[in-house]
């Protein structure tokens, strides 16, 4: 049948998830960091989900679409509300864990190798501002850097995080589905007018990370420079996935 229903623009799609969290009939998903209508039975041409999305990738479009199943729709919903709390990220999902601005001044931070004080762990960072909407685009620290873009939530969740992460690198870090923006201008004109010598990408397991994934690789393809790169994912119980 011919019928409205929703059109994404991947090009403008910057992976923040917030459609997906809008869509109440489930019938959106983030997959290899972009926005995708997973269901078209699911999508009762309604457009909550428009909206919604920071960047205007969503618009509507008539076209041949099967008929919006409301019964199947209706159970997907009930399902998923069951396995997420208030709010809708696919990250925020209820979970125990086992095991146990006047800041924003740029500066790097110098520290003496001395051995750390009994049961404390020592911070492993360099450098202040952390915030990528807060950094300056041409702090002298970046220049012969290695990056660290991380994803906020990837701190908490991964307890050697400083360790194995922040320890000799440049750390900038933002969420862009709280921040509700685009981060790929602002890093593109670091790694831009930066000598960098690597780019490490931390994010969560979860689709809404997808952004700063998806914003990083966009910089370093538009710095026009071809820069050492690589992606770790945290799970949501603090693992390194493979």
């Amino acid at each position: 049948m011919i019928r409205k229903i929703i059109k994404i623009d991947e090009e403008k799609c910057n992976g923040c998830g917030v459609c997906a969290d809008a869509c109440h009939e489930g019938a959106i998903g983030i997959v290899d960091g972009k926005a995708k209508l997973l269901r078209e039975d699911y999508c009762d041409g309604l457009g909550d989900c428009l909206p919604a999305c920071p960047t205007g990738a969503i618009t509507f479009e008539e076209r041949e679409a099967p008929a919006y199943n409301e019964a199947a729709a209706q159970t997907a919903k009930q399902e998923n509300a069951e396995k997420k709390l208030p709010g809708g990220c696919p990250g925020s999902a209820a979970k125990k864990l086992s095991g146990g601005c006047p800041g924003s001044a740029a500066k790097a931070i110098s520290r003496k190798e001395t051995q750390a004080e009994s049961g404390t762990v020592r911070s492993r960072l360099s450098q202040w501002p952390v915030q990528i909407k807060l950094a300056p685009v041409s702090a002298p620290y970046f220049n012969g850097a290695d990056l660290l873009i991380a994803a906020d939530c990837t701190a908490y969740a991964y307890g050697n995080f400083h360790q194995d992460l922040i320890k000799n690198r440049i750390t900038l870090i933002g969420c862009p589905k709280l921040d509700m923006v685009d981060y790929s201008e602002k890093l593109t004109q670091i790694i831009a007018q930066n000598e960098i010598k690597s780019v490490t990408i931390a994010r969560m397991e979860v689709p809404c990370c997808g952004g700063i994934e998806n914003a990083t690789k966009q910089a370093l393809q538009a710095s026009g420079k071809f820069i050492p790169w690589g992606v770790v994912t945290i799970s949501t119980d603090g693992r390194i996935l493979e």
